[in-house]
């Protein structure tokens, strides 16, 4: 397991001190993997020892979906990787029980660990981009672990690639198994991940947040592939921030926080009726229809009372609300335009695909603009054209009005800093040998004159000034001082994400472009983040193009949505409109899928 496993503490049945202990599975059926009393520390270069997992306990059996929800850094992940032997070279982890497979975990070795994995276990990892061999073709990914695992006739091999590709979703299956990660979208490398996690069909299936980067439709499809697998007798631990998911795939409901378990119970349980009231908080920071123009903490809400005006009447139209949808109207400028964008690839079978025709828009002054498709409609592809990174085969787009997409690289350059952009994958934006105060330094100096500071006393002004700004970057997007110090790979998926909208924020920009800017984050870090872009709209009139494949982030942030299939822009209009009367018979299918992965209990509708 690369960490020692002790039984220093020894198996109880009861909880000593009060924390809420695992609702035991069903009865009648031995448990595939069990864990009793499990303790994981983390120790750091200097010997210091971190507890990150604090007496856990949870079994799962044959058939059953177990669900572990809770915040970046609640231990949910670290708990999954500790029951498949991947806990990590600095760990220490101690538990009274942890089997797996009906084998204990502190006699399996790491050539044990080989053999399971991918055969009797399925992990399936939210990084797809960083999982996948970015050398390879995915098809040959998937094909190997059949190889590997018994599957040595190639022809049929191929035959289950494509068969699995297609039972996930991916459309074309052919084409996209000979293609490399680098050219497919994120849902695409998802799907393609989870097609070879569940390729051996294996007994148990871990799952850390499989659904992160895939649209509604996609989702749907895929979780009903992994009701079918338990329904067949697969045991499936699930790893979520996703209520909606937890909701329709689990049996029994853990929720973590600081690496212990706070409650617990079945899912009608914990999502109808929550007692717990960080399980609460957790569900009340689900972005919607119902939240649009509402703040979705409490310190977004005391920040927006506190902007009140000295006679006492808030700056907002209503209580809690966010001022920017009240105050702006259409006839603001647009800031940024489309018009006519059209784009074409050659793909590997040297067929040319227009992947986005004839797309137009208007972002105002102020406003957001939201862009929600399945992925592989074109939305990251009319975002990267907007922003001047691809240049349009037809069409144009216009910064003020004035020509943006025809400059070259050069021409760009003096108002490059007035768009900037939050990736949907912040990994691959960073230079991985920098720290997180060197990514934001970088980024404010960007645009600085030449010679601005050429004497030794303004650089080390200037180096005090921009490491203080930086810092405050950091602290409104909810990172420590100590993250600044790290470098991107020593952080978590969400803590990466904020350091990139920290990034985009630097050089105080007039539109940001946000592709999937939430869709690594946990809820209730996605609800400070959208607090966050929605109060910096209201005081700085900030203009977003956000593009989402997350239906509920969309209609909560958006005021008008252009909605794209297969490269083109079937609807347009208001948010509220597009919601509630749907037009096209695509966004009507879009919206039958949200209203399927609904918490009725809630009142939210949540993607």
């Amino acid at each position: 397991m690369n960490a020692l496993i002790d039984t220093a503490i020894p198996a109880r049945t009861t909880d000593a001190d009060g924390a809420a202990a695992a609702v035991p599975g069903p009865a009648g059926r031995q448990p595939l993997a069990q864990l009793e009393h499990l303790n994981v520390w983390f120790t750091d270069a200097h010997g210091h020892r971190r507890h990150v997992v604090h007496d856990v306990s949870l079994d799962i059996r044959p058939g059953e979906c177990v669900a572990v929800i809770g915040e970046s850094g609640s231990g949910k992940s670290v708990t999954a990787r500790t029951l498949i032997g991947l806990t990590g070279p600095n760990a220490h982890v101690e538990a009274g029980t942890a089997t797996v497979l009906g084998r204990d975990l502190r006699t399996l070795r790491d050539r044990d660990w080989t053999s399971i994995r991918g055969t009797e276990i399925g992990f399936i990892l939210q990084d797809a981009l960083v999982s996948l061999d970015p050398l390879r073709p995915v098809g040959a990914e998937i094909a190997e672990s059949l190889r590997v695992h018994g599957v040595r006739n190639r022809a049929e091999r191929t035959e289950r690639v494509e068969r699995l590709l297609a039972e996930v979703g991916v459309p074309d299956p052919r084409l996209v198994a000979g293609q490399r990660p680098d050219q497919l979208s994120g849902g695409l490398r998802q799907r393609a991940l989870i097609a070879s996690a569940i390729a051996n069909h294996p007994s148990l299936v871990v799952a850390d947040e499989p659904t992160t980067a895939l649209d509604v439709t996609v989702q749907a499809q895929v979780l009903d592939l992994l009701a079918q697998r338990k329904a067949d007798g697969t045991a499936i631990l699930l790893i979520s921030h996703d209520f909606s998911v937890v909701g329709r795939l689990a049996d029994r409901v853990l929720v973590m926080q600081g690496g212990t378990i706070v409650e617990s119970g079945t899912a009608a349980e914990i999502l109808e009726n929550p007692q717990h009231p960080y399980t609460r908080q957790l569900l009340d920071a689900v972005p919607s229809g119902h939240t649009r123009g509402e703040y979705l903490t409490e310190e977004g809400r005391a920040r927006a009372a506190a902007r009140t005006t000295p006679a006492g009447t808030s700056q907002r139209a209503a209580p809690a609300a966010v001022g920017h949808r009240m105050d702006q109207t259409v006839d603001a400028p647009a800031v940024l335009s489309a018009r006519g964008l059209t784009k074409s690839y050659r793909g590997p079978d040297g067929r040319d695909r227009t992947v986005v025709r004839d797309v137009s828009f208007d972002v105002h002054a102020g406003r957001t603009l939201g862009i929600v498709g399945e992925s592989g409609s074109g939305k990251s592809t009319t975002a990267s054209m907007a922003l001047g990174f691809i240049t349009p085969d037809a069409g144009t787009v216009l910064l003020d009005g004035a020509p943006w997409s025809e400059l070259s690289p050069a021409g760009r350059w003096p108002r490059r800093r007035e768009v900037t952009v939050v990736y949907q994958d912040p990994l691959s934006s960073f230079d991985p040998r920098w720290s997180g105060e060197r990514i934001l330094t970088d980024a404010l100096d960007a645009g600085a004159a030449p010679g601005a500071f050429a004497t030794g006393r303004a650089r080390r002004a200037h180096r005090a000034e921009r490491s203080e700004r930086a810092a405050q970057l950091a602290r409104v997007v909810g990172l420590a001082p100590e993250h600044l110090a790290k470098h991107p790979l020593r952080l978590s998926g969400g803590q990466r994400q904020r350091l990139s909208i920290a990034r985009a924020l630097a050089p105080e920009p007039k539109v940001v472009v946000l592709d999937e800017a939430v869709s690594a984050l946990d809820v209730s870090v996605q609800a400070q983040v959208l607090d966050l872009l929605s109060e910096l709209q209201e005081t700085l009139g900030m203009t977003y193009l956000f593009i989402s494949h997350d239906l509920g982030v969309i209609h909560h942030m958006s005021d008008e949505i252009l909605v794209m299939k297969d490269g083109v822009a079937v609807e347009h209009g208001d948010a509220d409109r597009v919601f509630e009367a749907p037009e096209h018979d695509y966004t009507k299918t879009l919206l039958a899928s949200l209203g399927a992965l609904s918490t009725p209990s809630t009142g939210h509708k949540v993607t």
